[in-house]
């Protein structure tokens, strides 16, 4: 996943388990990731549909996991945001006549979907509340 929905999901969410519970703005998040707000929210909205975070609307609301950071794995936020394979994809199409381009796609599909689960396995284990001791 090469578009940065990751990285600003862990920062949200790290932001939010070092809240303990604590209300925290889509600006006040925005401030740290030194994002648009409206990004925020997005992410947030995301991260909701996924279980990962409850919001209260109004002028006193905010956001706060729905969950204990010991029971989020950093691979399930992963798998909350993936939108496209780890490495992309080729905007081109191979020559078919070929015998490498009517191939590659093919193989190098095997190699992406091996890698990312490489990756997932990794991020599998680790907890959202593991990260957070990384910074306190």
């Amino acid at each position: 996943m090469n578009n940065g929905r990751f990285t600003v999901s862990i920062h949200i969410l790290t932001l939010l388990a070092s809240a303990e519970g604590e209300l925290l703005s889509s600006d006040y998040l925005a401030g740290s990731i030194n994002i648009n707000p409206v990004l925020v929210r997005k992410e947030i909205g995301n991260l909701r549909k996924h279980g990962m975070v409850e919001s209260r609307e109004g002028k006193h609301g905010g956001s706060y996991l729905a969950k204990p950071a010991s029971h989020i794995l950093l691979s399930d936020v992963y798998m909350a945001v993936r939108q496209e394979a780890i490495l992309g994809r080729s905007k081109n199409k191979p020559n078919p006549e070929c015998p490498v381009g009517r191939q590659i796609d093919k193989h190098l599909d095997a190699l992406y979907d091996e890698a990312e689960q490489a990756l997932v396995k990794k991020l599998g284990k680790t907890t959202l509340a593991d990260f957070v001791k990384k910074f306190f």
